[in-house]
């Protein structure tokens, strides 16, 4: 009985782990230009 609780904490927090990982924010830096606007020409195909 002991292993399986054991068992199912380990996998209770591998998961947990993934999930923080997946939703946490990225650690890359964010440029301080900001949003840039588009400049190219509108898909003809769409209007």
């Amino acid at each position: 009985m002991k292993n399986i609780l054991g068992s199912i904490e380990r996998v209770t927090l591998y998961f947990s782990q993934a999930i923080a990982r997946i939703f946490s924010p990225n650690e890359e830096p964010v440029p301080e230009i900001g949003a840039i606007p588009f400049e190219g020409e509108p898909n003809s195909e769409l209007d």
